[in-house]
């Protein structure tokens, strides 16, 4: 079998406050700030990264932009959630799940859609990510 052209590496995310967006998201989902190569400082202007300290979710960036969102996601994450923690955190909820939908679709503080399902009951059995 022929190898693919390309694999997986990281998850990339545009903010006009990547800082505070990065932080947000290392809150709901139990992410840590990558810390910088060699320990130094990693300047305000720079990309942030933050990574899943399990070793199980991919790495994030958020990288600064001076625009802000203007239109529908194209893509956008899933996660296992409850839905009233991330209103509480500063989610707005988009919509609520009904008959047709099986989850609810909010939006980070910058406007991201992502979709939060229903944590399931028990553990939750992830591949690991290198």
């Amino acid at each position: 079998m022929t190898a693919p052209p390309a694999r997986f590496k990281d998850l990339a995310m545009d903010a006009v406050d990547h800082q505070a967006l990065a932080d947000w998201w290392c809150a709901v989902l139990g992410y840590e700030r990558r810390a910088a190569a060699g320990g130094g400082e990693v300047p305000a202007h720079w990309p942030v990264a933050i990574h899943d300290p399990s070793g199980q979710g991919p790495l994030i960036w958020f990288n600064p932009v001076p625009e802000p969102k203007s239109a529908k996601n194209r893509v956008h994450f899933d996660v296992w959630a409850d839905t009233g923690a991330l209103l509480a955190r500063g989610a707005r909820l988009l919509r609520r799940r009904d008959g047709g939908l099986d989850w609810d679709v909010l939006a980070d503080p910058e406007g991201n859609e992502f979709c939060a399902f229903t944590p399931e009951p028990g553990p939750v059995v992830r591949p690991s990510v290198r």
